[in-house]
């Protein structure tokens, strides 16, 4: 494998972010019945409420900044609220009994499942930012601009906001301003169910008859122009049109490539007088709307299946009225990667398929860690917009045994993914204990925490502890992790190397260092203040002893004489270490057990 060639860009000085996802629904349900199919009365559901001072408390010391309540706008769900002016959604086109917070029903008004009083919903969502902001935590939601739910249904709009396809010419397949596209002559029918699924898992209710009235029908959500869409197409929701003919050709002005190199000022200024499609301006007008809340950023699903320009458009709007707003996209394309930062004018995207793809081969045993500096490499000039996980709603948990099946081999990945460049770090509520995701939910299956069902949250609910949020039924293990979290967690956010120089030893030390090898990784950050040395190992059973070597260009860099340095542990001060300088290279005889990490830093 070639050997990187180091490339580093000195950014402004600032600390590290932190993103704690939190499934909203799930996070204060202490009902353990788990019956899959189970409805809001027997498996239990949790609510805005749940997140008191302590709970908030407790996650801002774990070493979080921002926190992403997943599942806060109004989407589909099977739960009787017309007492309170909503409508009953059709199971039929509806994922689960909770429904998909990606199935968006009403952009301005949120989960009546989360409110203690449903009439009261959106009091209780800005009672909750409101504590969040008194915690000292920022506010991140999920906005999904690619497609909404099948039955939309704007109800609580503010005034002067027409709903969704409200003027649409349904006689046309596409025009600039419908929101939706149609195939005219043609009514909605609802998928053949495949492998024995029915809905709500074969219990009754009236509007589970394989029927949901919608003529002409429009396109899906994931681009299926079938008027019976397929079982595995996204058939609960319509894809929303913005100026893109059939065809793929685009019926607005394209960004001019110099755009780029542009800030969100020059963006916003391009598009002002433009004539842009009606969807474009209704985007616009709810991120704007959750601005005026008091949400401090969002987080945009499948963003790549939407044009760029729009994002430019959109984001350009979104910084006018709060330049610090955290935006954060869901893009699995990395050809599409510079694109939608450059000229989308995205903050962050989920390096999901260079950096998370190759520490999960390396977690599971196959991959070599050779292959992490290759990707920093290819990331260099954008690295500090490529945010790092282990976990999501939607990936596997660490803890399934179709990931790892055990909660510590994440524990190196952790450090890497959280130390290795200036990017944010998330992680995934219940990560942090151990969480495997074993259950079987409904239409959610083991592996990942189901997203489309009421549910519990085994390993959580021991860290929530009936809501006294001190983990309190943790096992010893368990606890031992969630310190390892926050341990590793607050040294991130107030590291200033971690915002600073980044250069990997790895091959150096394969080359030079007898009884180094591909299951081991090592780098070296800094800044003017801060040196540190990283040194991780992913082998589960494997342990090391040797004498890593820092070569002479960064001792050089880092203008060092020869001499004896200590070495400070940064994340349990349990042991002592030395470097010695001879010649211009540094030395440091180590033992590392397996699943074992070091974060050195360099007492001058």
């Amino acid at each position: 494998m070639d050997k990187p060639e180091q490339k580093t860009a000195p950014l402004p000085m600032k600390k590290k972010a932190v993103v704690y996802q939190v499934f909203t629904r799930l996070f204060g349900n202490t009902n353990t019945t788990n019956k899959p199919w189970g409805t809001i009365e027997k498996n239990g559901v949790g609510k805005f409420a749940d997140f008191a001072p302590k709970a908030l408390s407790e996650i801002k010391e774990l070493g979080v900044t921002h926190i992403w309540y997943t599942g806060v706008p109004h989407h589909a769900v099977i739960q009787d609220y017309s007492d309170y002016g909503i409508s009953n959604d059709d199971p039929d086109v509806v994922k689960g009994r909770a429904g998909s917070p990606y199935a968006v029903k009403d952009y301005y008004n949120v989960n009546p499942d989360l409110a203690l009083d449903p009439a009261r919903r959106l009091e209780e969502f800005k009672e909750l930012i409101e504590r969040t902001h008194r915690a000292g935590l920022k506010v991140i939601i999920d906005i999904v601009p690619n497609h909404v739910a099948r039955g939309y249904e704007g109800r609580t709009n503010p005034e002067g906001i027409e709903d969704f396809g409200a003027a649409d010419d349904t006689s046309k397949e596409y025009d600039i301003h419908n929101n939706f596209y149609y195939i005219p002559g043609e009514a909605f029918k609802v998928p053949e169910w495949q492998d024995g699924y029915l809905p709500l898992g074969g219990n009754k209710n009236t509007l589970a008859d394989s029927k949901f009235e919608e003529n002409p029908a429009k396109w899906t959500g994931n681009g299926s122009r079938l008027a019976q869409p397929h079982f595995n197409d996204w058939y609960e929701t319509v894809k929303i049109n913005y100026g893109v003919r059939p065809d793929g050709t685009k019926d607005f002005e394209e960004l001019p490539e110099q755009y780029r190199q542009k800030d969100y000022r020059e963006h916003y200024k391009f598009w002002k007088d433009k004539e842009l499609p009606d969807s474009w301006h209704k985007f616009k007008d709810i991120t704007q709307y959750w601005l005026s809340f008091g949400v401090d950023g969002f987080r945009f699903d499948m963003a790549e299946m939407v044009p760029v320009e729009f994002w430019s458009y959109l984001n350009s709007n979104i910084k006018m009225t709060n330049p610090d707003a955290f935006l954060l996209a869901e893009v699995y394309n990395p050809g599409l990667y510079r694109d939608y930062i450059q000229k989308g004018k995205m903050d962050y995207l989920y390096d999901k398929v260079e950096l998370y793809d190759s520490i999960k081969h390396i977690m599971k045993g196959y991959g070599w860690t050779d292959h992490i500096p290759v990707v920093q490499r290819g990331m260099a000039d954008i690295e500090h917009h490529m945010l790092h996980f282990l976990e999501n709603h939607d990936e596997q948990r660490i803890a399934s045994p179709d990931f790892v099946g055990n909660a510590q081999l994440g524990k190196p990945a952790m450090v890497v993914s959280a130390t290795i460049s200036t990017s944010p770090t998330m992680i995934y509520f219940g990560q942090e204990v151990g969480e495997p995701g074993a259950e079987d939910a409904g239409f959610g299956k083991p592996t990942r925490t189901s997203i489309f069902d009421y549910i519990g949250v085994p390993h959580h609910q021991r860290w929530l502890n009936n809501k006294k949020y001190d983990g309190g039924q943790l096992s010893e293990e368990e606890k031992k992790l969630r310190d390892f979290y926050k341990r590793l967690l607050n040294f991130t956010i107030n590291s200033e190397a971690l915002m600073g120089q980044y250069q990997e030893i790895h091959f150096y030390n394969k080359d030079n260092t007898e009884g180094y090898d591909h299951r081991v990784l090592s780098y070296v950050r800094w800044s003017n203040n801060e040196k540190i040395i990283v040194l991780t190992n992913f082998d589960e059973y494997k342990s090391y002893s040797f004498e890593l070597k820092i070569p002479e260009d960064i001792i050089a860099k880092w203008q060092l004489k020869s001499g004896t340095y200590s070495l400070t542990e940064q994340l349990y001060h349990e042991i002592n270490a030395n470097m010695v300088v001879n010649n211009g290279q540094g030395k440091i005889l180590l033992d590392l057990a397996p699943l074992q990490s070091y974060i050195f830093k360099v007492d001058e």
